[in-house]
């Protein structure tokens, strides 16, 4: 049987703008711009300025741009992985919950640095988006519990291919780009355990990975051509078990970027659940500091394995950002959680930290590895009463998703964030008709100014 790696990449090739459903292209436009703010936002994350100054070090002259830096440039495998440490450094970049990966931090990440080497139609920019989500959503979709950091495992494949239909590579050269990824292809758990910004040194990696492992094809160089399903292959050696047959039938009739969540709060998307149900039991049932005693949320096993961690005063911003009994606390003092409720005086907060000691994650007996639903929301109060959420969608996902003013606001907010507020109108305006621009990145230039 041939490789999974000939038919992604076959069906990543032959992705063509008018072939894509009104609702593909919507959601093609909508998350470019997402992931444009979140990544915005990200040049202040922490970290970042260290990780694009040694982006700038370490890749030499360059003009492929970093994201809400103007006039900072890096050669464009070192641009790809400071900007996919950005748009994933916050927790805020979109995800395809199915596949348990965040495919648009790596496949936006190279394609921004693709776009500023040999200019690109916005069309092709978004076909070329379209195409690395299907693979990364593919890769997810056909593998069992997660056990490596799949938006970097499976992100480099996924970034692969969307290079490869931006360039409109021959599939042999492709595949055996597909080779190469393998090579590269890495991203560990244990940053996501120990709350480390590692995990997103990892997206960036796979950024900037996929831009060498398509340098290396184009130069002749030959790699293997069992990338996906050979014995030493990336679901041998990344996934606990897999079957690629259903998610690989779908190609071509399912359009993976119409299954991304936003995500409405910069937290690990395990968390949101559990955030609407609390800000649901206090606006309707008066749940507050005052009156509540313990609050369980009670979720599939993959939610307290991700968030389900407890606080610890000082924690790094990372660890807090995973952390749903701090992001509890915080939702109940504050009534949501924010770009700017990770400062370190309310890491430090006794108060705060005393607070998130009421929250915990439970997990049921889901025996989905990749479910965040369904799940129940329990509070407990000090008069004795109990509350009850059921939480049967997690708000962002498709049969919950933002509304238009709802995914503005969020992309207003990222820019402040980032500093270029000034640019909200002017780049959303531009999104908005992206598959019209004739030079993407350039039309990306004028919308920042």
């Amino acid at each position: 049987m041939a490789d999974p790696a000939q038919a992604l990449v076959a069906h990543a090739l032959a992705i063509e703008w008018h072939n894509l459903s009104p609702d593909a292209q919507a959601a093609a436009r909508t998350f470019l711009h997402d992931t444009i703010c979140v990544g915005v936002a990200g040049r202040n994350a922490p970290d970042a300025d260290a990780v694009a100054a040694m982006a700038i070090r370490w890749g030499g002259a360059g003009h492929s741009p970093i994201l809400g830096r103007p006039g900072q440039t890096a050669s464009p495998a070192y641009a790809a992985f400071a900007n996919g440490f950005q748009i994933h450094a916050q927790e805020f970049d979109c995800v395809h919950e199915g596949a348990v990966a965040h495919p648009l931090a790596t496949v936006v990440a190279a394609l921004l640095s693709a776009a500023s080497v040999t200019p690109c139609s916005g069309e092709d920019f978004l076909c070329a988006l379209v195409a690395g989500v299907d693979v990364v959503a593919t890769l997810g979709l056909a593998a069992g519990p997660l056990r490596f950091f799949r938006p970097a495992t499976a992100g480099v494949f996924g970034s692969v291919a969307a290079l490869a239909r931006l360039g409109r590579l021959d599939r042999a050269t492709a595949v055996c780009a597909f080779g190469h990824a393998l090579s590269f292809a890495a991203g560990t758990m244990q940053a996501h355990v120990e709350g480390k910004p590692t995990l997103a040194i990892q997206v960036g990696a796979a950024a900037r990975s996929a831009i060498e492992a398509i340098d290396l094809a184009q130069a002749g160089i030959a790699a293997p051509g069992n990338a996906i399903s050979g014995p030493f292959g990336y679901f041998a050696l990344f996934e606990t078990r897999f079957d690629a047959d259903a998610p690989l039938a779908l190609l071509g009739h399912v359009d993976h970027v119409t299954q991304l969540s936003w995500k409405p709060y910069p937290t690990g998307r395990a968390a949101h659940g559990a955030i609407v149900a609390l800000q649901t039991m206090m606006r309707d049932h008066g749940v507050s500091g005052e009156n509540l005693v313990e609050y369980v949320y009670r979720a599939p096993p993959l939610i307290a394995r991700l968030v389900g961690r407890r606080p610890v005063a000082g924690c790094a911003v990372a660890y807090a950002r995973l952390c749903f009994a701090y992001l509890g606390a915080v939702t109940l003092r504050g009534g949501t959680v924010a770009l700017d409720s990770f400062a370190d005086e309310l890491r430090n907060d006794r108060a705060l930290l005393a607070l998130a000691e009421r929250f915990r994650v439970e997990a049921d007996d889901n025996v989905d590895s990749a479910a965040f639903v369904p799940a129940e929301a329990i509070a407990r109060l000090a008069n004795g009463s109990i509350v009850r959420i059921p939480v049967v969608q997690q708000f962002g996902s498709p049969e919950w998703p933002l509304t238009r003013e709802q995914h503005c606001a969020k992309a207003r907010a990222c820019l402040a964030f980032g500093g270029l507020d000034h640019a909200f109108d002017d780049l959303l305006r531009m999104l908005d008709n992206f598959e019209t621009e004739p030079d993407a990145l350039q039309a990306l230039r004028a919308a920042f100014g």
